[in-house]
């Protein structure tokens, strides 16, 4: 069984109550979702907070995760990511306000976003899986081979094939 699987796996029984499971996912991705929390607000105090409040917010929404949108480890990785980025837009809402953006670039932007995830959902499971791990949890590609159980070529491959079909449905001319 690969740690996805494993995973998903432990999930199943969180939403069941099962706090055991809880503290495995813990032990598993506290110190992922802290660093990441770490680099957004830029302090430990509001990173130990940020990460409290993501691991509570997980728990009570247990029983929403799908399977099928994602990787757990992906899952919790957005729940901290937005967390932080909220925790960010509070301490930010006391300097001077920037400039207000153009209502193009806003409109570009929320457009490329939902190429980017229209794009992700096309790919096949395991393309999908080894842009997420690399993206989400940041692992090197050998890294990503010993996740999943699977030779390096192999990862390479889906990685190289996902990013051709990802740059077919999003050009880079749409980035910015």
């Amino acid at each position: 069984m690969n740690e996805t699987e494993r995973d998903r796996r432990c999930w199943e029984r969180v939403a069941g109550g099962d706090p055991t499971a809880f503290t495995e996912l813990y032990d598993r991705y506290a110190d992922l979702l802290y660093s990441l929390a770490l680099r957004i607000v830029g302090s430990t105090s509001d990173a130990e907070e940020v990460l409290q409040d993501s691991w509570l917010q997980a728990w009570r929404s247990a029983r929403t995760y799908d399977p099928a949108r994602g990787a757990v480890g992906a899952w919790l990785v957005t729940i901290t990511r937005t967390r932080a980025q909220g925790a960010a837009t509070v301490e930010a809402a006391a300097d001077p306000p920037a400039p207000a953006p153009d209502p193009a670039t806003g409109y570009a932007r929320r457009a490329l976003r939902k190429d980017v995830a229209a794009a992700l959902t096309a790919l096949a499971p395991q393309q999908r899986e080894v842009v997420e791990l690399a993206y989400f949890e940041g692992l090197s590609q050998s890294e990503i081979a010993a996740r999943l159980n699977a030779p390096l070529g192999t990862v390479k491959s889906w990685t190289r094939q996902a990013l051709l079909k990802l740059r077919e449905r999003v050009p880079v001319e749409a980035l910015p």
